[in-house]
């Protein structure tokens, strides 16, 4: 028979009253949390007001969405926190649940926490320590870039968590007024806005005839709505880091036979 003392001798005694105090402590934080919410809980009609007034702002329009060639599109992370913060009473973030240096790797938990209604989402995923490029994947060993590269993904992690926490109507109108709040612009003439466009894609090396082949429009023929997507597709690469050639793909220049290099 086992005896209850050996227990308290073995080493992992203490080890596991530490945890059960923390256990508790955490449940006690839990409980707590829900309680003040509940106590002091949101007010739709507040949430509604709010949320309006922050979707007419054209800078938060012109960082509310992302839209990347084959990964997808949608609402960013930035207006996920946005909306979050109106929403009241939810607590988010990433943890880095462990690091494996030996085989370049870690385990990163996003989640989000509705303490009012006391739902909860998460996102649990393994994480590389690596960076792609047009060579491929390079390793990450530098402590501060796998910190960098693990919070990067845990931030697109953490907008699926919010979204999936928030109600279906406070993001479908916050989408309508984004968007209608893009296409008319920050005051400006259309003329403007277009000139303002073409310039921005300047220091990109991105010229008016690859902006028109984009969205398939001569430019004195571009429209407020395609404006807004060349304004979310300079927002991905400035902002978001995406390569540029994922919107606008290098061509393949063709020499005439006559330029072709001698054998």
């Amino acid at each position: 028979m086992e005896n209850p003392l050996d227990q308290i001798r073995h080493p992992a005694a203490a080890g596991s009253e530490a945890t059960k105090i923390e256990q508790a402590r955490a449940v006690a934080e839990v409980a707590a949390a829900i309680q003040v919410a509940q106590q002091f809980p949101r007010n739709a009609d507040a949430v509604r007001a709010e949320m309006q007034e922050l979707c007419t702002s054209y800078d938060v329009a012109s960082e509310a969405f992302y839209a990347v060639p084959n990964r997808g599109s949608g609402m960013s992370v930035h207006l996920a926190r946005e909306l979050a913060r109106i929403y009241r009473n939810i607590d988010y973030g990433v943890r880095e649940l462990s690091r494996d240096s030996i085989n370049g790797q870690s385990e990163v938990q996003a989640w989000a926490w509705d303490q009012q209604a006391n739902t909860r989402t998460t996102r649990s995923f393994i994480q590389p320590h690596a960076k792609s490029t047009r060579k491929g994947q390079v390793a990450i060993t530098d402590l501060n870039d796998i910190y960098l590269s693990n919070q990067n993904t845990g931030a697109k992690a953490v907008r699926e968590c919010i979204f999936g926490v928030l109600p279906g109507w406070l993001k479908a109108e916050a989408t309508r007024l984004l968007n209608e709040t893009l296409e008319r612009g920050n005051g400006q003439s259309i003329e403007q806005r277009r000139e303002e466009a073409v310039a921005a894609f300047v220091p990109l090396r991105i010229t008016a005839a690859q902006l028109e082949q984009r969205v398939k429009r001569k430019y004195d023929e571009w429209q407020p709505e395609n404006i807004a997507e060349l304004e979310r597709i300079y927002m991905a690469v400035t902002r978001d880091g995406i390569p540029v050639t994922e919107f606008f793909p290098q061509e393949t220049v063709q020499l005439p036979p006559s330029a072709s290099p001698r054998e």
